[in-house]
């Protein structure tokens, strides 16, 4: 049996939207914040196709910052936004939490809209998605196509929704092949294509023949595509950087995909109707 990739597009999303309850927000100005740059795949690049389906089908205006720190960074990017004008904001990282929360009390008029977090505000809601089920499906894969009963994963910080799919991937693996075994690598970063690489190639010395991430870069499956094994995409559709697993008959590169432009359009619809 040959898979190519696997295309979740909704990831049953949960949107969360909490706004000041009879308060009106004027959409017109979007400003997005963006943890990694933008590239041609990834976490990032999977936002700004959403940022851009919402230019298209609304009409607003849309603006992003591309590559800003978990930190002050943030917060400084966050309160320039809301600052100069921009009527929603689209935190897009977890570690933007607490700054995207700081920042919305003093500015009241501003609706945030943090993704993959848990803390809501009078006008700061929140979007995420059941990620560890698609996690669970590509375990379930993995566990099946093994012959090692090794696999890798490159992870990048222990958050609960990294944590969430670490955890959905193993149970998928043993659900088909008990004797299966996950090896983790944290790399304590969600961009950083030396280190995920590095990570990936220990892991497939480790014995590891079928390895995945919970980065924002291609490093891993371009890793597994150099060492000829099997490799599971994250965030975007990177089948491209395993063309040639692809090509070979018995090789496949997966990817779970995640389609934001929705939920984008969607929260930013609530917020101007006032919830």
């Amino acid at each position: 049996m040959r898979f190519t990739r696997i295309t979740i597009r909704k990831l049953a999303l949960t949107l969360l939207i909490a706004v000041a309850s009879g308060t009106s927000f004027a959409a017109d100005n979007v400003g997005f914040v963006y943890v990694s740059p933008i590239g041609d795949a990834g976490w990032t690049y999977q936002h700004d196709l959403g940022r851009l389906q919402l230019e298209k089908e609304t009409g607003v205006t849309t603006s992003y910052v591309e590559n800003v720190a978990e930190g002050a960074d943030a917060e400084r990017v966050i309160r320039e936004m809301a600052k100069r004008g921009d009527k929603v904001v689209f935190a897009t990282s977890f570690g933007y939490m607490n700054y995207a929360l700081k920042v919305s009390k003093s500015f009241r008029d501003t609706a945030f809209v943090h993704v993959t977090g848990y803390k809501l505000g009078k006008n700061m809601g929140l979007v995420n998605a059941r990620f560890y089920e698609g996690r669970y499906l590509t375990g379930v894969i993995a566990g099946e196509m093994s012959k090692s009963n090794v696999l890798g994963y490159v992870a990048a910080f222990p958050i609960p929704e990294v944590l969430q799919g670490i955890n959905a991937f193993i149970k998928g693996a043993r659900r088909v092949n008990p004797e299966a075994e996950l090896r983790v690598i944290w790399v304590n970063s969600w961009y950083d294509p030396g280190k995920e690489r590095q990570a990936a190639m220990t892991l497939m010395s480790q014995g590891a023949d079928i390895i995945t991430h919970h980065t924002d870069s291609t490093a891993v499956v371009q890793a597994a595509e150099e060492e000829g094994k099997y490799a599971f995409g994250y965030h975007s559709d990177m089948s491209k950087y395993g063309h040639r697993s692809e090509i070979c008959d018995d090789r496949a590169v997966l990817s779970m995909q995640q389609m934001w432009g929705e939920v984008e359009v969607e929260s930013n619809s609530l917020v101007y109707v006032g919830g």
